[in-house]
């Protein structure tokens, strides 16, 4: 059963300023998404980290509590073998999700970015 699904947009040009300030970055990304590589360009790591910041939004929106109760760090994108993106929750981020729906619930994550924009779309199930 679906719990809540949550969709987020973002500008990528509002990142700019992000990717060259380190402690913004730290504040809001896991250890496990933070620096992509270093042969990345400036316009594709604000492209990374745009649809990962408006993940974190859809998780929150999806999850229903807003960005309150847990640290945007708690929440991160990591990608499987065959390059998938996947929403792994820990922290207090995870305790909620399991208080409100269960120790079996489930995240599914969808990334995309297209010139200005990256969305991100998170459905949670039961």
């Amino acid at each position: 059963m679906i719990f809540g699904i949550g969709c987020d947009i973002t500008r990528i040009v509002r990142f700019e300023k992000w990717v060259k300030n380190p402690d913004i970055i730290e504040r809001y990304f896991n250890e496990k998404e933070r620096t992509p590589g270093s042969s990345m360009s400036e316009h594709r790591m604000c492209e990374w980290y745009a649809v990962r910041f408006a993940a974190k939004e859809a998780f929150s929106k999806a999850l229903g509590t807003g960005l309150q109760g847990f640290a945007l760090t708690d929440i991160y994108i990591v990608k499987t073998e065959s390059g998938r993106p996947e929403l792994k929750v820990t922290g207090k981020a995870l305790s909620l999700l399991k208080s409100l729906c269960g120790p079996a619930a489930s995240v599914f994550v969808s990334l995309s970015h297209e010139k200005e924009y990256a969305v991100a779309t998170v459905v949670i199930e039961r």
